[in-house]
């Protein structure tokens, strides 16, 4: 017998599925029977997450002025939204809690419509389009790196962290590892779907650029596109650096763990994951992202002492060569970043972030849980 059904709503990237992967494990901990709410791109990730049941509702984003592609964006959402009431009135759901990413925006529609208990968690120290359209109808707002206190939403705010999944949390238990003298260095690389395309390119120019002697210590994991993957796998055969190269890997928080440095963009959950492992990176954020909130998530651990910031402009093959040279050769200094790296973690973001679904579930507000919390 369970306490009842918690839905989660999120897109289907990692970045929103990842913390709302965290929290399902916590929940279902705790008692609750938990279901999730997403898109057809959550399929790769689907294997791990601990849904009893995954649901896809109709939705879409409005990102054209085509006033044809207006319509149709409308159209979809309305028959999502009415999708989603039918799903939550045949659940029943204690809570309904969205993750960010347009598949939310239906269902926390229907549940605010239809008086179920619900709330929204932004990973980001931006909030996104999609969390910004729910924020005024939401009961409360937990926040990964929005501070309390402050903005248009301040009373029903809480700043809980990013939950990390069991897999982060059982890798930061591996302790840094600094690469002295003739050491192999474990460099890691990825940008998720919007970054891989450009450390394809910059990372092996870089290494192509090192001495020969830094180059035979080098073992590098490296995610790239499926049409990069084969070009940047020959481009490291060809300079003798062993390195493992794909699309996306099931251990990246193993491999973080095992990594002397870790070369990334700083959506919410990397940073997260990184600072929780407690992992020295460069972090290069997203140029094009709308809100710019890669590189506010970056700001929050590089003022800490965790990480180096990089402008993707600013960071030519020389630059990144240069930066690579002096990693190598100071290893106390990296493992000076991965102390105060892992200082920013916050380990215990799902379980707070779960008390906070359970006291709104059982009709308590914000304030009240603030209260309790403190």
């Amino acid at each position: 017998m369970t306490k009842g059904i918690i839905l989660l709503a999120a897109g289907g990237t990692g970045g929103h599925l990842f913390p709302a992967e965290a929290l399902a494990h916590e929940l279902k901990a705790n008692g609750y029977s938990v279901h999730l709410v997403t898109d057809s791109r959550a399929e790769r990730f689907a294997g791990k997450f601990p849904a009893d049941e995954v649901h896809v509702v109709p939705s879409a984003t409005i990102g054209s002025k085509n006033p044809i592609h207006v319509v149709r964006s409308l159209w979809t959402l309305w028959t999502g939204m009415r999708a989603a009431r039918r799903l939550i009135a045949r659940l029943r759901p204690k809570a309904v809690v969205g993750f960010g990413g347009y598949p939310t925006v239906p269902p926390l529609l229907a549940a605010t419509g239809m008086g179920v208990p619900s709330m929204i968690h932004e990973q980001n120290a931006v909030m996104g389009r999609a969390n910004k359209a729910l924020a005024s109808r939401v009961k409360a707002i937990a926040g990964g790196f929005l501070p309390e206190g402050t903005g248009a939403f301040a009373a029903k705010t809480v700043t809980t962290g990013n939950p990390v999944r069991p897999a982060v949390l059982e890798a930061a238990k591996v302790p840094y590892g600094a690469a002295i003298g003739d050491a192999p260095f474990h460099l890691v690389v990825f940008g998720g779907s919007q970054g891989a395309q450009y450390f394809s390119k910059a990372v092996p120019q870089a290494i192509c650029r090192l001495d020969d002697a830094l180059r035979q210590r080098l073992k590098v994991t490296q995610q790239a596109r499926p049409e990069d993957r084969d070009g940047v796998i020959a481009t490291y055969e060809k300079l003798g650096v062993p390195a493992d190269v794909s699309p996306f890997f099931t251990d990246m928080a193993e491999r973080i763990a095992d990594a002397q440095l870790v070369i990334c963009r700083s959506g919410a959950s990397t940073v997260s994951e990184l600072a929780v492992i407690g992992r020295p990176a460069i972090l290069v954020p997203y140029p094009y992202a709308l809100d710019h909130d890669q590189a506010a998530n970056a700001a929050a651990i590089a003022a800490k002492g965790g990480a180096k910031v990089i402008v993707q402009a600013e960071l030519t093959a020389e630059r990144l060569a240069g930066i690579l040279t002096d990693a190598m050769a100071n290893p106390q200094s990296l493992a000076q970043m991965a102390a105060h790296a892992r200082e920013t973690g916050k380990p215990d973001a799902a379980r707070l972030l779960a008390s906070m679904v359970e006291a709104i579930a059982s009709g308590s507000t914000v304030a009240t849980f603030k209260e309790k919390r403190s």
